[in-house]
């Protein structure tokens, strides 16, 4: 909480010596002033006490408070309504009345009707004249609920004004209100006439920023003409559906219907009512208890209808009539996305009958991408809606939240950044902001704590008029994935920081807190949701605003739409799912149907979502190449790849053609981008597996946005995707995955505690100088970090497969790392195997493991190490291969190679003396029989003759 209203406002009459008491909030109009009711007391000289009721306007922008009107009375004020001009008060009283009933009494032989008196409480609605305190009364007193609004222009005008006036279950009138112009400076009320707009409705709600009035009637079922029934028609003809419509207004233009969705409300009677009202003044709405229904809407095009409700699966009578305070509900709510054509659900079971009739949850716009469902000591969840990709990466957590645990209705109060002088509070300091410095609340911009920020939404406690600012924290979502063991909520947090927070430091966090359990198998999901959404924040980031329609066919996240998941959060099962809406767009009025055609507004902007929903094709996935590279890296040979098919060069660089590296990660502000990993960015090989992965990317990725990306469903305009820009935004992509797998390899190191500030070796004596713990966990995160990138085709940097391989080599016993080797989880570069090679010491058991790693290399890579390699079997290999060479015809080169001199041999029978008839001498005059002398290397022979004598096995 960061104060209460009626305390600061009372810091702002004018008058100190009387008592204000019993403040109450009786409106919110279009620019974010509040208007105020309170009681005072004032002491007469009489030494009595005179009690009265106060009408106040409270401007946010100025941090003003205007006393509109003292009565002479106490009166009830429940709601009220301040026109544009300030010149006119609407105000609704609520008062107990007595009514004559009739009641009908039967007795043994006859029956008889009595009348009784009932008390009621009846609304009744008056207009002001506020300049000359002349009081208007509407002749309305309905015992339903009433309300009263002022409509606001976009343009003032002072010779008319018009309000309207809603009657629970009965109808909405229109008023108009013509001013007498020939009285100078009195502008008196010269006509005031009416018209009905709607007929019997169950539910409203008037949206103050768009003009634009909710409500919710019943429509009966249209009967079919033909294939049923008189029976069914019958049946038809007495159903009604309940439909929500919106109405339009305009300055100087008619009303328009603008929309009509029939909806699927649980529990609503057509018949009667639960007769109770809770008279919340925001939003503006006219219910009873029977239906708690919220519109939240942005003018951006987003529309939310927001629906909470209790009920119990059990059907029975007895079920229903034995419900007591210890029996438990099932709490729900559900969110009908218009603007995605989808509908959240969410259900939590197991909730107290005594607490869950209390419930009011609150609904609010978060940060423009997500929805607020906040229950106190219960639940707060992120609902994501925004506008860019379908809903799916929800954060539902329990009821640990940084608001005061005292609150019991939280309603958001209006953005003064989206008001018409909203710029004011930029220029003007607010008063108010110093008059509450004990509560340490200051911002950078000197706003008041009246307005809301980005990440912060204002919110107001109805019954007690206190302050909360409803936000949520980076601390509080790090707890929360600390604590949480959902893989959808983990993800969802994950997604948020990535995509709409873009701060990988927190991602680097994060991972810190995955890898303090590094067997979990979730770990990988974490890691390919990180690689995914760090490459489509890269390549958002500085895009021309021709390229966009291309980035609505990238992936963004690796949970699927419209799936549904349970997680336990405060031993309650939480359940959400989604539905989907088909034709939402025939529910509304098009472009062209309104009655200023193609005037930008809430609805137009909604319309054009909905059908870019429903022409946008499927998101590029990452796992189709991954399933294609299955065949082809099965069948690949780095001997034979060429270096220029690839953007990515084998001497360590990345060369895009299209655009420049430094300008495709902007200033690269963040740290993680420039800090280095533990191994040398470079590979030794003219050719690698991670370049071929990297072309099959860029392929792959090219032709499906050239596919997609190149037509009108995609793109606004007819071929406005040219194939140089499909290749701009191809290779760009390519570029933020293998930039995005270099920051994750980092983090990776990072939590593994391998501080490179502190480490002064790279690579292979880097984890020589490891100490076994370290060595362990990190072997065991960029194991599965090598996983994942497998699973969705992601390039990895260039060093690391070596790096990874020795890694293994000196953190594994040897007969699994050769099973490693076998699955082809680690690669053998030369390299890499050269220093295995060399560490592997040359005994009888050593030699045969080096003969079993050498042998699943490939034959040219071998072959290379053989010669590398000064021990007798390697002389025996390379004369074997040079012989049979030889004997098959095939010509073989010369090549250099360094002689062995040894001092003692085990015995010469190969070449006897006396006769010269040695097998040496029978083979080389085999070998001179198939090629010329030329071509044989009789020093590599004879040595290998005679190292195969001794007993090196």
């Amino acid at each position: 909480m960061i104060g209460n209203l009626a305390a600061k406002l009372r810091l702002l009459l004018p008058d100190k010596t009387v008592t204000a008491e019993q403040w109450k909030l009786l409106g919110q109009e279009k620019d974010g002033s509040l208007l105020i009711c309170w009681l005072e007391e004032k002491l007469l000289e009489d030494s009595t006490v005179l009690q009265y009721t106060v009408i106040g306007h409270y401007d946010r922008i100025k941090n003003k408070l205007q006393i509109l009107h003292r009565f002479q009375m106490i009166l009830n004020i429940v709601q009220a309504t301040i026109n544009q001009s300030r010149s006119l008060l609407g105000y609704v009283t609520k008062q107990n009345s007595s009514i004559e009933k009739a009641v009908e009494s039967v007795e043994e032989n006859s029956s008889k009707v009595e009348e009784s008196t009932v008390n009621v409480e009846t609304y009744q609605a008056y207009l002001m004249k506020l300049d000359i305190d002349k009081l208007y009364n509407l002749e309305i007193e309905r015992s339903k609920q009433v309300r009263i609004q002022f409509l606001y222009r976009e343009k003032l005008q002072t010779t008319s004004d018009k309000f309207l006036l809603l009657l629970h279950q009965e109808c909405v009138m229109i008023y108009t209100i013509i001013f007498d112009a020939s009285v100078d400076a009195l502008w008196e009320i010269k006509e005031l006439k009416h018209e009905e707009l709607v007929k019997e409705f169950v539910w409203a709600q008037w949206d103050m920023t768009n003009q634009v009035l909710y409500h919710i009637h019943h429509r009966r079922i249209p009967t079919s003409l033909v294939s049923e029934d008189n029976d069914e028609n019958n049946m038809k003809s007495t159903r009604s559906n309940p439909t929500l419509s919106g109405l339009q207004f305009h300055d100087d233009l008619p009303h328009e219907t603008v929309l009509n969705i029939p909806l699927n409300l649980p529990q609503l009677s057509t018949t009667s009512n639960c007769g109770t009202y809770e008279d919340d003044v925001i939003p503006l709405r006219v219910h009873d208890c029977s239906l708690d229904l919220i519109v939240v809407s942005d003018s951006k095009g987003m529309v939310c209808v927001c629906h909470h409700y209790l009920y119990r699966p059990m059907k029975t009578q007895h079920a229903v009539n034995s419900l007591t305070e210890s029996n438990t509900v099932h709490f729900a709510y559900s969110v009908t996305l218009l603007h995605h054509s989808c509908v959240i659900h969410c259900v939590i079971p197991g909730i107290p009958w005594s607490r869950a009739k209390l419930i009011r949850p609150t609904f609010a716009i978060y940060e423009n991408h997500y929805m607020i469902v906040f229950v106190q000591g219960l639940l707060i969840h992120l609902l994501e809606i925004g506008l860019n990709h379908d809903p799916c990466c929800h954060i539902l957590c329990g009821s640990s939240t940084p608001v005061a645990s005292h609150a019991s209705y939280l309603v958001p109060l209006l953005d003064l950044q989206n008001t018409e002088e909203g710029n004011y509070k930029k220029q003007e300091t607010s008063g108010l902001h110093h008059n509450i410095t004990e509560t340490k609340i200051s911002y950078l911009d000197g706003s008041s704590i009246f307005s809301n920020s980005g990440s912060k939404i204002l919110t107001i406690d109805l019954p007690t008029l206190d302050l909360v600012e409803l936000s949520i924290t980076t601390d509080f979502l790090m707890d929360i994935f600390r604590k949480e063991t959902s893989v959808e909520v983990r993800l969802g947090i994950l997604h948020y920081f990535i995509c709409h927070k873009n701060d990988m430091e927190i991602i680097a966090d994060l991972v810190s807190i995955v890898a303090e359990k590094p067997r979990l198998l979730e770990i990988v999901r974490y890691m390919q949701e990180i690689l995914i959404g760090g490459s489509y924040a890269l390549v958002q980031k500085n895009l021309l605003a021709d390229a966009m329609p291309l980035l609505t066919l990238l992936p963004v996240t690796t949970m699927e739409e419209y799936t549904s998941f349970e997680i336990k959060v405060n031993d309650l099962n939480i359940t959400l799912s989604h539905e989907k809406l088909w034709n939402t767009s025939v529910m509304l009025l098009s472009p062209q149907q309104r009655l200023v055609p193609y005037h930008s507004d809430l609805w137009t902007r909604l319309w054009e979502q909905l059908n870019k929903n429903i022409k946008d094709k499927p998101r590029f996935q990452p796992s189709k190449i991954a399933e294609k590279l299955l065949v082809s890296l099965a069948c690949y040979q780095p001997e034979a790849l060429s270096r220029c098919s690839t953007p990515m060069s084998p001497s360590g660089g990345f060369v895009i053609a299209t655009v420049a590296l430094g300008d495709l990660l902007g200033n690269r502000s963040n740290k993680l981008l420039d800090s280095s990993l533990p191994f040398t960015e470079s590979e030794s090989c003219t050719a690698s597996k991670q370049e071929h992965i990297v072309s099959v990317n860029l392929r792959e990725l090219s032709m499906y946005l050239l596919k997609n990306g190149t037509q009108s469903s995609t793109c606004h305009i007819q071929g406005s995707c040219t194939a140089l820009q499909v290749h701009a935004m191809a290779t760009r992509y390519v570029a933020a995955q293998l930039e995005t797998s270099r920051i994750l390899c980092h983090m990776l190191c990072r939590a593994a505690n391998v501080d490179l500030r502190i480490e002064q070796e790279r690579g292979f004596m880097l984890i020589d100088q490891l100490d076994n713990g370290k060595r362990w966990l990190l072997f065991m995160l960029l194991e599965r970090y090598r996983y994942a990138l497998e699973n969705i085709a992601f390039p990895a940097p260039q060093g690391f497969t070596s790096f990874f391989t020795y890694l293994g080599y000196k953190t594994l016993n040897y007969s699994m790392f050769l099973q490693y080797v076998q699955r082809a989880v680690f690669e053998l570069q030369v390299d890499v195997t050269k220093i295995i090679m060399a560490d592997i010491s040359d005994t009888k058991e050593n030699t045969i493991k080096k003969l079993a790693l050498l042998s699943l290399l490939p034959r040219s890579r071998a072959k290379r190490l053989l010669n590398q390699w000064l021990h007798p079997v390697s002389l025996m290999l390379r004369a074997r291969e040079h012989a049979a060479n030889i004997l098959s015809g095939e010509v073989a080169q010369n090549r250099g190679r360094s002689f062995q001199h040894r001092n003692h041999h085990n015995g010469l029978a190969a070449f006897p003396s006396a006769d010269r008839l040695s097998p040496l001498d029978t083979f080389l005059d085999l070998l001179t029989a198939k090629a010329s002398l030329a071509e044989l290397d009789f020093g590599l022979l004879m040595e290998a003759t005679v190292t195969s004598t001794e007993d090196f096995l």
